[in-house]
């Protein structure tokens, strides 16, 4: 039997996690305490109605929150593209609104949509803030190309095996309007790639 402290942590932590990513600052006393009042088998002090009333007007908040934060970020992405492509001349643009700029250019085979590509990258908001790397964990990445966000595989297409590209995808070719754990709804990113091989062994 497992010891009760450390079930009755971890079942809180996990509890805790699930929340975590949602834009909202709970009052951790309060919130403790309706955990505690359900544990225990009392009554929350709210009828059925009322809870569900409060808990829907609450939601609609949240998501108006984050419809605006979203819209926020799309503008300020647009402006980041528009003047990525004016202050670097070596920065192209595809039609899509896809960006990309050659850091070193592979003698390989380029891949295409249906292919497994093996890939060391590192990704970032246009504040510079790192959301993952593969190049920090110290282990490449392999993928079907069709099975990522469509600025990843409409930019990798454009590489060959060897290549190093920096991609700059607008949040439409990205993950939309929604959160996607570290990433915030409507986010252009930018990702710095390393092709290293195609249909890997």
């Amino acid at each position: 039997m497992e010891n009760k402290d450390t079930v009755s942590y971890l079942v809180g932590f996990s509890m805790g996690s699930n929340l975590h990513g949602i834009p909202y600052r709970f009052n951790v006393e309060s919130f403790l305490d309706g955990v505690k009042a359900a544990l225990e088998g009392r009554p929350s002090g709210y009828s059925s109605q009322e809870t569900q009333e409060i808990l829907s007007r609450w939601q609609q908040d949240l998501k108006k929150k984050e419809q605006e934060k979203s819209l926020e970020n799309k503008i300020k992405g647009k402006q980041f593209l528009a003047d990525n492509l004016e202050k670097d001349p070596d920065v192209r643009q595809t039609p899509s609104g896809l960006q990309y700029k050659v850091v070193k250019e592979g003698k390989g085979k380029s891949p295409k949509a249906t292919d497994v590509v093996l890939v060391h990258y590192t990704g970032k908001l246009t504040d510079g803030t790192v959301f993952d790397s593969s190049i920090q964990r110290g282990e490449p990445i392999s993928f079907p190309l069709n099975g990522v966000i469509a600025g990843w595989t409409e930019g990798l297409q454009l590489m060959k095996e060897g290549s190093e590209y920096i991609l700059y995808i607008p949040s439409e070719l990205a993950y939309g309007d929604q959160d996607n754990g570290p990433i915030p709804g409507g986010s252009t990113l930018v990702f710095q790639v390393q092709l290293i091989e195609i249909n890997p062994k």
